[in-house]
């Protein structure tokens, strides 16, 4: 507010044109709100910074203040001091600033006033203010500032990012992992991984799709000495070349052109935790080098940058492919094969440990019974007896589906058979009948053998005369 004070708005329009030009040129973002009740102050800011900022709001009555913030967010806040003629306590600024504070406490505010008092300053920022410019200002001084203020409001968003980030991450290890099981094979398999989570050797993982080969991953977390830290998952099959490095590496401001800030890999984000490369048989010949290169430094370098950055991380490894069949074909690295199973862990699929089938069938009924509000629903032995003789091709993804459908649809509170209808049914004879291309045939010879020996990969694949893992890649390109 200028109350008997003159300021001569020609000369500032006139060091307008000249600090115009220092920031013409320079990037645009973030969003301020001026708060005035002079409108040739306000007109006169909003001219300046109009190129330094994406958005340029104002404001006269203060008491729109909080409506306004609540209608939009913004990073920076210029608020002026006094609003009412014929007063210059700052008393009415100093009110506004910690109704601000109360509602929007990150957001930097600089006062503005044209009275200047050392007191009145220091009052300002023992109540929240992040600095104090007077009228008339000083167009760099202002805009200097400004962008002190804005980088503080980024680092902190920043901050809080990460740290929702790392929440997020650490979620599920701070709950603890249940694997369900009662099968010999998987009671093997459980001993296995008490053995190794002591250790940080790098573990590969093994099994078809839907056999919980992630649950495997964050139990050895969760057993581990680095429990405390973060488990980052890392899906490698939906990373392409070109934004691998950037997704597990980082990058710097500006190494690229989407570049806006810089920004951290997985790798260092999981720094101290363990590290969970899921499908890795995905990766492209390329993407294996690079990837080796970093776990033989056990340094990483981000887009951009030439600094060498240590990184502590416990690897472990996950596909459905034949990793070994792969590396004959010279489609996997056999030096980073050697690199990442120092001990290999396999699950079988869920038709070759049926006794697991009971028990995860009644926690998955006790869970979405609950979730569903259908407590108390059971169900009868044809029932059981059916999901105990399906081949479940899906695993165990596709059994707690299954029973999720089951639960939704139900009307008793008895479940049968009836209830539970799976997804991948096969009517192959009735094609025989029509005309075939050889894939198709081959297909349906391979669905009814698997059928006729209840998904028994061994007995199927001496009935076809081909080994299992040839069998296994079948399965998988006709997605039987």
């Amino acid at each position: 507010m200028f109350q008997n004070h003159t300021i001569h708005f020609e000369s500032l329009h006139i060091r307008l044109i000249f600090d115009l030009n220092i920031i013409y040129k320079m990037k645009s973002e973030g969003k301020i709100i001026i708060i005035d009740d002079n409108q040739s102050v306000l007109n006169s800011l909003k001219l300046f910074l109009k190129y330094k900022f994406q958005e340029v709001a104002t404001i006269s009555n203060p008491n729109q203040i909080i409506s306004e913030l609540s209608k939009s967010s913004f990073d920076l806040i210029l608020l002026d001091m006094n609003f009412s003629a014929g007063i210059n306590t700052g008393n009415e600024g100093i009110y506004w600033l910690r109704e601000i504070k109360n509602k929007n406490p990150d957001i930097p505010i600089i006062m503005i006033t044209a009275y200047g008092d050392s007191e009145l300053a220091v009052k300002a920022i023992k109540s929240g203010a992040f600095d104090f410019i007077e009228k008339p200002w000083n167009n760099q001084k202002l805009l200097a500032t400004l962008n002190a203020a804005f980088e503080l409001r980024k680092s902190k968003l920043k901050v809080k990012h990460l740290e929702e980030q790392k929440k997020e991450i650490t979620l599920n290890t701070s709950k603890g992992v249940s694997l369900i099981y009662k099968s010999p094979e998987m009671e093997k398999i459980m001993s296995t991984i008490k053995k190794v989570a002591k250790t940080d050797a790098n573990v590969l993982i093994l099994g078809e799709n839907g056999t919980g080969k992630e649950l495997i991953a964050q139990k050895i977390h969760e057993l581990s000495a680095r429990k405390d830290e973060i488990f980052m998952n890392v899906d490698m099959a939906s990373l392409n070349e070109n934004l691998f490095e950037s997704e597990l590496f980082g990058y710097k401001k500006g190494a690229f052109t989407d570049a806006k800030e810089d920004r951290t890999g997985k790798f260092e984000t999981a720094n101290g935790g363990t590290l969970f490369l899921d499908e890795i048989g995905n990766l492209s010949y390329l993407m294996q080098a690079k990837l080796l290169t970093t776990l033989q430094n056990r340094t990483i370098s981000k887009l951009g940058s030439t600094e060498k950055v240590p990184i502590d991380v416990r690897l472990v490894s996950a596909t459905n492919k034949d990793l070994d069949r792969c590396v004959e074909e010279n489609l996997f690295r056999e030096d980073l094969l050697y690199r990442i199973n120092t001990v290999k862990i396999t699950i079988p699929p869920l038709r070759d440990r049926k006794d697991d089938i009971v028990p995860l069938l009644n926690f998955y009924l006790e869970s979405f019974a609950n979730r569903y509000n259908k407590i108390g629903v059971k169900i009868n032995n044809k029932a059981i007896d059916k999901m105990i003789s399906y081949h479940w091709p899906g695993n165990i993804r596709e059994l707690k589906h299954t029973v999720e459908k089951a639960i939704i649809l139900c009307e008793n509170n008895t479940l049968t058979s009836d209830d539970f209808i799976f997804d991948k049914t096969s009517n192959n004879d009735s094609k025989l009948n029509k005309p075939l291309s050889l894939e198709e045939g081959e297909r349906i010879i391979i669905q009814n053998a698997l059928n006729r020996n209840n998904w028994n990969i061994s007995e199927t694949a001496k009935e076809l005369n081909v080994g299992r893992q040839t069998l296994y890649r079948k399965i998988e390109k006709y997605d039987i």
